[in-house]
């Protein structure tokens, strides 16, 4: 196969939940692509700013916040961002009081705050690992560039129509736990951000494979040449995979590349 690029998740894929660094075999393995000419990128639901269990891992750039935003290495050049229209986030901070959710902001210059830590936000920030962020008023997004919003609450709660309907007009949810969902512009996956990484990079989707576990991770698996479901991924990811591989922490990436013979 005339593989040019692989796009990996992190939580669950490259890296077991909870852990701070990318397990050593899986650093060689991305290290030997590299070397053999394969681009490698990371594709996650996280903003750049909060990329911080990949250790000394080196890639070739940064699809971030579920396709919202993608950098280069540095983690500062930003060849793509999307905003959420600033006249939904100004309906949703009218109409905050009255909706039974918290929500994290996350604006393009990584300045990350909630409105308010709930039962959902604790668990999700203890299974994460991420870094504490202040808790200010919603009001405080105003007039931000905003690239994503995390909404905290039950399924029923934060995949209600009438949210995206009347507030979150050019909005719409993804999420891969129970507890949360992102919030991205519509248009905004990870397929849409590989697109733009592939244009920057002149590489042809063709010679595209892709890893992930979670439900944020499906628009990129059907999209690549190679969509690759670890062995503990979700159900309905696993359906639309190329190939299920086995787990994270059951050396399911290194299984997967020697498969396709890009690992000896």
């Amino acid at each position: 196969m005339d593989i040019k690029a692989v796009f990996f998740d992190i939580d669950g894929t490259l890296v077991p939940f909870g852990d701070k660094d990318v397990p050593a075999e899986v650093k060689d393995a991305i290290a030997t692509l590299r070397r053999e000419g394969i681009k490698v990128f990371i594709a996650t639901g996280r903003h750049i700013s909060w990329i911080d269990n990949l250790g000394d891992t080196e890639v070739d750039g940064y699809v971030t916040v579920n396709g919202g935003m993608c950098t280069l290495p540095d983690k500062k050049t930003i060849i793509f961002g999307r905003c959420i229209d600033q006249g939904d986030i100004d309906r949703l901070i009218d109409a905050y009081p009255a909706i039974p959710l918290e929500f994290c902001v996350v604006p393009a210059d990584g300045d990350i705050f909630i409105s308010g830590f709930n039962d959902n936000a604790r668990r999700i920030w203890d299974m994460l690992n991420v870094p504490a962020i202040p808790v200010r008023n919603l009001s405080e997004a105003k007039g931000k560039n905003i690239v994503q919003l995390m909404g905290f609450g039950d399924k029923k709660e934060w995949n209600d129509p009438t949210l995206y309907r009347d507030i979150l007009k050019s909005c719409e949810a993804t999420s891969w736990n129970p507890y949360f969902c992102d919030i991205v512009p519509k248009g905004s996956d990870k397929a849409a951000g590989i697109d733009e990484m592939l244009r920057y990079f002149d590489i042809d989707l063709s010679q595209t494979m892709a890893f992930g576990d979670g439900s944020n991770d499906l628009a990129m698996l059907r999209h690549c040449a190679v969509g690759i479901a670890m062995g503990n991924a979700e159900d309905q990811v696993k359906d639309v995979a190329d190939y299920i591989t086995d787990d994270v922490d059951k050396h399911g990436v290194i299984n997967a590349l020697r498969h396709f013979h890009l690992l000896d």
